[in-house]
């Protein structure tokens, strides 16, 4: 447990501060409608596409953890059969990515969501989100959960609450900086300190 005060980031390291959200029912109800030419759709993907939209996505956040992944327990995760990858696509290009995990029991993680930075302000968050919500509570969960922090773009956290979501708890997170290790190029996420 942290104590109150400030404490130091290890050299080469980060610190992010993470806000935990979520809803016990959908708090969107029924499809809407994406603008022409983009779809979305479950597809089982392999590791190398899955890692580059995650790449595309995730880089201006520091996304990691799935480019970090071992091959085998990446894999693992994209065919199971309690994990589901909606991949948004804007005139075939895959340009976002929606995953829900069921596997917590009675649970649904909204474990990655986002679209390439391109592609914002173009109405496609809101039914990226209702398809998120519809097909978490298509199956017998109690809870749905995600979390943002203050890495994310800034109007995530107000989007999560906006669409139901309800802050329940805060916590940081530390972590070698992906930057240092060649996961991501020098000048990505230039909001986020690269201290060595």
């Amino acid at each position: 447990m942290i104590t109150e005060g400030m404490h130091p980031v290890p050299a080469g390291h980060v610190a992010a501060v993470v806000t935990f959200l979520q809803m016990t029912a959908p708090a969107m109800i029924g499809p809407k409608p994406f603008p022409e030419g983009v779809t979305a759709a479950r597809e089982r993907m392999d590791n190398d596409s899955y890692r580059a939209l995650f790449r595309a996505v995730g880089a201006p956040w520091l996304w990691t953890l799935r480019l970090v992944m071992d091959d085998n327990a990446l894999a693992a995760i994209l065919t199971d059969d309690k994990t589901e990858t909606w991949v948004i696509r804007k005139d075939g290009v895959a340009i976002g990515l929606a995953e829900l995990d069921f596997r917590p029991d009675g649970e649904c993680e909204l474990a990655y969501f986002g679209i390439v930075k391109e592609a914002t302000g173009q109405g496609l968050g809101g039914p990226m989100m209702a398809l998120a919500q519809s097909q978490a509570f298509a199956r017998d969960i109690d809870r749905f959960f995600v979390h943002t922090c203050n890495w994310d773009d800034p109007r995530a956290l107000g989007f999560y609450q906006k669409a139901g979501f309800t802050p329940y708890q805060t916590g940081v997170e530390v972590f070698p900086d992906p930057r240092l290790h060649g996961h991501h190029s020098p000048d990505t996420a230039p909001h986020v300190p690269c201290l060595t």
